[in-house]
């Protein structure tokens, strides 16, 4: 069915119609009973609600980057690149290999069970949660939409409140374009989460921090649903004293700057020696300026923070440390200048919190061997850099430093990569998505065996014997 001619259906999912109490309970029941229906499981459903979706953005592509503007004051390039061009490889990707992943997987079947075959059968979960994050309101909500359909279940997807623009427009156009007896896109705050959170989910996706993350795995608990949990943490950014400073301190401004800074992958502190500092801070403050100008707080292309309470949170991390440059904050703007600090130390809130901001503390270490030991002595990050010429210690460190992710001489590019898992370890979350690991994290890869009614051999019948139990043995 059509998703335009469905709308009023939406409506029904809510009490008392529009501002009304969200009726959680009967929206999962009537998504429950389309899934059992089968229409779902269709690979050529599943290919023209990936298709759709992709209408989606391509139809209303300037009015979701100006909501992006709205919300985070993302420039358009920027908004296009690291949301809807993010959103149209995920698509793209999925419809050109969803065949091979919906497909059996034949293993092979022992002695004992023949004559048989046996295989492993992709099936989806049934109706899931996805919960998104304010920092990134677009490709946070709808990439691990992608997967969900491609695996052939129902979703609700949850919007964050704090991206009112593109809350508001996902919320007008999912019902456009997608079946609705099959989608709905929910929007609100705590009280909404809290009622989509005491239903029973077949698989719950959470992105945002760890705190909300232990409620939602909490709620979770009661019903024994899974969950993947794309939390954060303190990503370090190392810097060896061998590195291309140059390329590094531009690479690494456009990762921890893009988006103000407000992104779960971006390098969190700086870790380098001394000498290595004197050279690259002065770098990355050539490649500030760059990119944004002598007065980044005039430049088309530099994010505002999501709310005046985040801008005040970023103020109140100066005191931490030095400013290098920077250290500007109009909190009424919602303001926050690319900013290094230096001299911090690491008891500092701005070093046991995860900053989420355009704050770069920086961490200098008598002795580069101390890396590993520094990393090691916090918990486990969602990514981590290394900037290095000698491969053999971009190999060691990796080796024994654990994290979600990684990249080596450059910042979160490994999200281009669809082949590649995305999700933490430990604290930074649990579980991954992104084409296949996403389309599996939405299945359940059921085991078949089938077999025939030939050769019905009586070993493992009783009465047992000793000669059964040699055969069995040789068979094993």
């Amino acid at each position: 069915m059509q998703a335009s001619t469905l709308e009023p259906q939406m409506a029904a999912n809510i009490d008392g119609g529009t501002g009304g109490e969200l009726n959680a309970a009967a929206l999962v029941a009537g998504l429950r009973t389309y899934f059992r229906s089968g229409t779902t499981a269709d690979l050529a459903w599943r290919r023209q609600q990936l298709s759709q979706l992709r209408k989606l953005l391509s139809d209303n592509e300037e009015q979701l980057l100006q909501a992006l503007r709205e919300d985070l004051n993302k420039a358009p390039q920027e908004g296009y690149t690291t949301e809807v061009s993010a959103l149209y490889g995920d698509i793209d990707h999925a419809l050109k290999h969803l065949k091979k992943w919906a497909g059996k997987r034949r293993v092979s079947t022992p002695v004992i069970a023949q004559p048989g075959r046996s295989y492993i059968q992709p099936e989806p979960l049934g109706v899931v949660l996805i919960i998104g994050a304010w920092n990134y309101p677009l490709q946070l909500l709808l990439s691990p939409l992608v997967p969900a359909v491609a695996a052939g279940n129902c979703a609700v997807v949850k919007p964050s409140e704090l991206a009112p623009a593109t809350s508001k427009l996902v919320a007008e156009l999912l019902p456009r374009y997608l079946d609705n007896d099959a989608f709905a896109c929910i929007e609100g705050a705590v009280p909404e989460t809290t009622a989509l959170l005491e239903q029973r989910w077949d698989h719950i996706l959470y992105t945002g921090g760890g705190a909300v993350g232990k409620i939602v795995m909490s709620a979770a608990a009661r019903h024994l649903t899974p969950v993947t949990l794309e939390l954060g943490g303190k990503s370090p950014c190392i810097v060896a004293d061998d590195a291309d400073i140059d390329v590094a301190a531009r690479r690494i401004a456009w990762g921890k700057f893009t988006n103000a800074g407000q992104t779960c992958i971006a390098p969190d502190y700086l870790l380098c020696t001394r000498a290595t500092a004197d050279r690259l801070l002065p770098a990355i403050e050539k490649a500030v300026r760059e990119m944004f100008g002598e007065d980044p707080g005039q430049s088309a292309d530099y994010g505002r923070i999501v709310n005046r309470r985040h801008a005040q949170r970023l103020a109140d991390y100066l005191a931490d440390g030095d400013v290098v440059f920077g250290g500007r904050v109009e909190v009424e703007n919602r303001y926050v200048a690319p900013t290094l600090l230096r001299n911090v130390g690491v008891q500092a809130p701005v070093m046991q919190e995860e900053i989420f901001g355009p704050v770069l503390p920086v961490i200098e270490l008598e002795d580069f061997g101390q890396v590993e030991a520094f990393v090691n002595g916090r918990e486990k990050p969602l990514a981590l850099y290394v900037f290095t010429r000698d491969e053999h210690l971009a190999d060691r460190i990796l080796s024994h430093c654990s994290s979600g992710n990684a990249c080596v001489n450059d910042c979160m590019m490994f999200m281009a990569a669809h082949d590649l898992p995305f999700g933490g370890v430990g604290p930074s979350g649990m579980g991954a998505y992104h084409g296949e690991h996403g389309f599996k994290t939405f299945s359940h890869f059921k085991a078949v065996m089938k077999r025939s009614y030939l050769f019905d051999l009586d070993l493992r019948y009783a009465p047992f014997t000793g000669k059964k139990f040699k055969l069995l043995r040789l068979l094993r």
